[in-house]
C-alpha cells in the first residue's frame, strides 16, 4: 500500500464550529460513524462503524504506517479524530518491529504523525482553487461532486437533536432511527472520497512541491502543540465584562428613559427627540457627534460608545476552544490566504487582535485574573477598553518556561526594495532602519535629522509608507487614517505625488510586472522580471518567486478595467466572498508578491527554528514556549538570517522575553 485516501463521519456533542477540532474530538460522546477509503485509487470502500464493523487490520496499520501516505480533504479533521479513535481502542504494537509506527501508536504522542498526511485542501489553495471540496469540484468541474445533501444529513445524524414528543425524547438520531436516510448518508461518505481522489486526479500535472508539504506537517506540529491559556482571566474577563454591561445599560436606562437602550432605532429617536438628528450611529459618527454634543446627549454617547466596545467573543471562545490540559489547538490554517500562502486565523483568530497601550498592563491583568473587580473599577473608569486590551495576556507559558515574542522590522517595505532596487530604502536597512523618517527626508527634501518622532514630516512619511506601497492613491490614505490623523484633504494628492517621486524604482517595478503578467497570458508564453517569473500554463497563470514556491491565477485572460485600458482577469473568491472574476493590474500583483516572499521569508525562520517550541504565529512575528535557557538575543539572530534564495535581502528581528504574551 502507497497511499490511502480517506473521508469521516462522526458525531460529537461538541459544536466544531465553536470549538474547533481538536476539543470536538474530545467529547465524552465523541464517535467516528463512517469510514470511507480508498487504496492506492482503487475503489472506494465505507466501514460502517456506527454499525459494528470494523476497520480491516491493513486499513488499520496503514494509519499509524509514516510509510503509507494518507490523503484527505481538510486532513487535519480526519488525523485529529482518528488520533482520539485509535488512542480509545488501547492498541499496542510491538514499538521495535521494522514497521515505523507514529510513536508507537499514540503512546508518546497525542496525535498521529503528520509527516506522512497530505491534505487535498492545501493542493487546491496552492492552486488557487476555493479551500472547500463543494467550491473546488465545481470550479474544476468534476464529473463525480459532492452531494449537495450532506448538509442535512449532518445536521441529522452528526449532532445532538432536540428532544420532542414525536423522537421519543431522544438526544441523538442514530442509523435505526433513518434507515433510508443512513443510506444515503453513506452514498454521500462514500461520494467524498471520490470527489478527492477527482481532484488530486485533475491536479496531478501540477504536483505541490515537496518544500510546501514540509511547512505543512510543521504547521501541523504546531497546531498540535497549541498554547496554554490562563483560564483564570478568561473566566474573570467574561464576569467582568457582564459587570462593566449591566452598569453600563443601568446608567443609559437612567439617563434616557428607554426600555432597550441599546436598541437602534430607540436610541436614534430618543436622540431626535432631544434635538440631534442622526441617520447612523456608528463607530465614526459618534465620535463626530460627541465633539459638540450637549449634555445629557455627550454622556449618553460616551455610554453607548462604551457598550459597543465591550466584546468578548474572543474570550468566550477561548472558553469553548481549550482542551482538557488547558491549551488552545488548531489556531492555524495553512494557506488560508489562497493568493498569497499566507496563514490565516481560526478559532480565536490570532491576526486580529487588539493591541496593548494600557501603561498598567500587568497590574489591570492580575486584578480581573484574581476577580477583584471593585478594584478594576474603581482604578479604570472604562471597563470595556480595558479588557479587549487584556485579550493578548491570557496566552501564558506553561508553568517553569516563558515566551519569547520575536518578529521582523518593516518586512514588507525590506522586501519591496529589494526587489525594486530602490537603493536609498537599502541603505536605510543597511543603517539605522528608520523608513518612516527617511520616507519623509526623501520625500520633502529635507534632512533626516529634521524629521522627529511625533513631527508631522514624520507622520506624513508614515502614512505614505503604509498606504502607498501598491499603487494607492488619495483614497487608500483615507483608509489607513490619513484625515483621522490630521492630514487635510489638500495635502493627499501631492503626498501620493511626493512618494511616488521618491521611489521611482518602485513605481517601475509595479508597471514592469505588469507588462510581464499581461504578456505571460496574451502570449501564453513565459516571461521574467526583477527575478519573478510569470507563466501561462495549461490555463493557469503562475507567477514563480525567489524561493521557487508559485502563486496560482485561474483561467486568466486579458480583460478591460474600468479605465478602458487592457488588464489581466481571472478567477478566484473576491470581495464578495463568492467565486468570481476578478481584475488586477501591476501593483496588485507586487502586493501578492511581496506579500507571498514575506510569508516565504516567515516560513524559512520557522523552519530553522524547528528544534524550538513554536506555539504561535501572527504576520511577520513568532511565539516560542521556552526555558529560561534560551536567550531572545540568540534567537533574532537565528531569525535575521537571509534565505539562500534572497541574496541581498537585508532583515533583522527584535524579540522579547514575557511570562504572557503582548505586544511590546
Amino acid at each position: 500500500m502507497k497511499t490511502l485516501s480517506i473521508d469521516i463521519e462522526t458525531y460529537s456533542g461538541y459544536d466544531l464550529s465553536k470549538c474547533g477540532v481538536y476539543k470536538y474530538a474530545e467529547s465524552p460522546d465523541f464517535e467516528i460513524l463512517l469510514f470511507g477509503y480508498s487504496v492506492d485509487d482503487g475503489d472506494v470502500q465505507v466501514i460502517d462503524l456506527a454499525a459494528g464493523e470494523h476497520l480491516p487490520p491493513e486499513i488499520l496499520n496503514a494509519l499509524t504506517d509514516d510509510d503509507v501516505q494518507k490523503w484527505a480533504f481538510n486532513a487535519n479533521f480526519e488525523r485529529v479524530c482518528l488520533s482520539r479513535y485509535i488512542s480509545d481502542m488501547d492498541i499496542s504494537l510491538d514499538p521495535f518491529a521494522d514497521n515505523h509506527h507514529s510513536a508507537e501508536i499514540l503512546g508518546k504522542a497525542k496525535y498521529l504523525n503528520p509527516i506522512s498526511w497530505r491534505c487535498a485542501m492545501i493542493w487546491s489553495a496552492y492552486m488557487g482553487l476555493p479551500l472547500s471540496l463543494e467550491g473546488a469540484g465545481a470550479v474544476l468541474g468534476l464529473e463525480k461532486q459532492k452531494l449537495t445533501e450532506g448538509k442535512d444529513l449532518i445536521r441529522y445524524f452528526c449532532s445532538p437533536c432536540k428532544p420532542t414528543a414525536t423522537n421519543g425524547q431522544r438526544m441523538r438520531n442514530r442509523p435505526e432511527h433513518a434507515p433510508d436516510k443512513w443510506e444515503a448518508f453513506k452514498a454521500y461518505n462514500r461520494r467524498d472520497v471520490e470527489t478527492e481522489l477527482s481532484i488530486q486526479e485533475r491536479l496531478a500535472k501540477f504536483p505541490v512541491p515537496d518544500t510546501v508539504w514540509a511547512e505543512y506537517t510543521h504547521d501541523q506540529e504546531i497546531n498540535d502543540r497549541g498554547v496554554a491559556l490562563d483560564m483564570a482571566l478568561v473566566r474573570n474577563a467574561i464576569k467582568a465584562d457582564t459587570r462593566s454591561r449591566t452598569e453600563l445599560t443601568r446608567l443609559m436606562k437612567e439617563l434616557t428613559d428607554l426600555d432597550n437602550p441599546n436598541s437602534l432605532q430607540q436610541m436614534k429617536q430618543w436622540l431626535a427627540d432631544n434635538g440631534m438628528e442622526t441617520d447612523s450611529l456608528g463607530k465614526k459618527v459618534v465620535t463626530e457627534l460627541l465633539k459638540d454634543a450637549p449634555e445629557p446627549l455627550g454622556k449618553v454617547l460616551s455610554l453607548r460608545q462604551q457598550l459597543a466596545k465591550s466584546s468578548i467573543k474572543k474570550y468566550q471562545t477561548m472558553k469553548n476552544a481549550v482542551c482538557a490540559d488547558g491549551r488552545a489547538r488548531g489556531m492555524f490554517q495553512f494557506y488560508g490566504a489562497n493568493r498569497t500562502g499566507r496563514w490565516a486565523g481560526r478559532l480565536i483568530q490570532m491576526q486580529n487582535l487588539p493591541q496593548n497601550h494600557l501603561i498598567d498592563l500587568e497590574d489591570a491583568r492580575w486584578l480581573v485574573h484574581d476577580g477583584d473587580f471593585a478594584a478594576l473599577e474603581l482604578l479604570h473608569d472604562n471597563i470595556p477598553d480595558v479588557l479587549p486590551q487584556l485579550i493578548r495576556t491570557a496566552f501564558i507559558p506553561k508553568d517553569g518556561y516563558k515566551l519569547i515574542v520575536a518578529d521582523f522590522s518593516a518586512i514588507e517595505a525590506r522586501v519591496i526594495a529589494w526587489l525594486a532596487g530602490e537603493r536609498w530604502r537599502n541603505d536605510v536597512f543597511a543603517t539605522h532602519g528608520k523608513i518612516y523618517e527617511a520616507s519623509a527626508s526623501q520625500m520633502f527634501h529635507v534632512p533626516i535629522e529634521e524629521v522627529t518622532k511625533g513631527s508631522p514630516l514624520r507622520q506624513k512619511g508614515k502614512i505614505a509608507e503604509l498606504a502607498l506601497g501598491y499603487g494607492g492613491s488619495v483614497g487608500a490614505l483615507k483608509a489607513m487614517g490619513a484625515l483621522e490623523m490630521g492630514l487635510s484633504e489638500e495635502e493627499l494628492r501631492p503626498l501620493v505625488s511626493a512618494w511616488r517621486s521618491a521611489n521611482p524604482n518602485i513605481v517601475k517595478f509595479w508597471w514592469d510586472v505588469d507588462r510581464a503578467a499581461m504578456k505571460a497570458v496574451r502570449d501564453r508564453t513565459m516571461t521574467e522580471t526583477h527575478g519573478i517569473r510569470f507563466g501561462y500554463q495549461s490555463g493557469m497563470l503562475f507567477i514563480t518567486l525567489p524561493s521557487g514556491r508559485r502563486l496560482s491565477y485561474v483561467k486568466p485572460r486579458i480583460g478591460t478595467n474600468q479605465f478602458g485600458s487592457d488588464c489581466v482577469t481571472y478567477e478566484g473568491v473576491g470581495g464578495t466572498k463568492k467565486w468570481e472574476r476578478i481584475e488586477s493590474y501591476g501593483p496588485k500583483f507586487v502586493e501578492n508578491i511581496v506579500q507571498a516572499i514575506s510569508r516565504d521569508i516567515l516560513s524559512y525562520a520557522m523552519q530553522t527554528l524547528r528544534h524550538c517550541s513554536i506555539v504561535m504565529h501572527i504576520h511577520d512575528e513568532v511565539v516560542i514556549e521556552t526555558g529560561p535557557e534560551m536567550s531572545a538575543e540568540i534567537l533574532c539572530q537565528q531569525m535575521s538570517r537571509t534565505p539562500p534564495w534572497a541574496e541581498g535581502l537585508l532583515l533583522i528581528a527584535d524579540g522579547f522575553d514575557c511570562s504572557f504574551y503582548k505586544k511590546d
